[in-house]
């Protein structure tokens, strides 16, 4: 499973260009604010649609301007975790997950809920609704939600902000085990060098 990505994006009156090339395991997405890092993790995602340019995820084309493809966001079998986690209010723990569950195709399922559960040690929160947890359980619930959705690979919008270093630690651990146990490729955005460098196999730098 690799990254092959060369879009250009306009987002009103700039224009961001990406080009990177990266093999299986976890790619910082690094940069100053507003050089549009987290954009990009969205048109990968097929939720924003790049002017031009081609993305390729292990070797399946979700987007190629000059051949007319562009895959919609169900098709990409894509983990998105985002920066603002979007868990459903008005949800127990429990619908957030099975809410992932539902999207994943049978043939794309390798995690059952009490299984994801276990792996992130969300358990105890399954009765809960979002807005009794903490930084971290909300996390690690975000990240349960997009592993149960089959994914080919996960993209992480800024995973690590706002946690206390406890906190942090246990969503690096998370991090981590997904690259080592579920061997997922995982492209995530960070403005932290000391996360980047612990847990990043390539780092790719945007510029404004």
């Amino acid at each position: 499973m690799s990254f092959d990505i060369d879009l250009t994006l306009k987002r009103g009156e700039r224009t961001i260009a990406c080009r990177f090339a990266a093999p299986t395991g976890i790619t910082a997405l690094v940069g100053p604010s507003g050089a549009g890092k987290s954009s990009v993790l969205e048109a990968i995602a097929g939720l924003l649609r790049p002017t031009a340019g081609r993305i390729v995820v292990g070797g399946a084309v979700l987007y190629d301007s000059a051949a007319g493809v562009n895959l919609p966001p169900e098709a990409r079998a894509c983990g998105m975790v985002f920066q603002d986690l979007r868990l459903f209010p008005h949800r127990r723990v429990r619908d957030n997950l099975t809410y992932g569950e539902k999207l994943a195709p049978p043939e794309r399922r390798f995690l059952s809920l009490d299984e994801a559960a276990a792996f992130l040690d969300i358990a105890p929160l399954l009765g809960r609704r979002p807005r009794t947890l903490s930084g971290g359980e909300a996390q690690r619930v975000a990240i349960g939600r997009a592993l149960l959705s089959g994914p080919r690979f996960l993209l992480m919008d800024e995973p690590l902000t706002a946690l206390d270093d406890a906190r942090r630690e246990a969503i690096i651990a998370v991090i981590e085990r997904i690259r080592a146990e579920l061997a997922l490729p995982i492209l995530l955005v960070s403005h932290d060098r000391a996360d980047v460098a612990r847990l990043a196999d390539q780092v790719v730098e945007l510029r404004p």
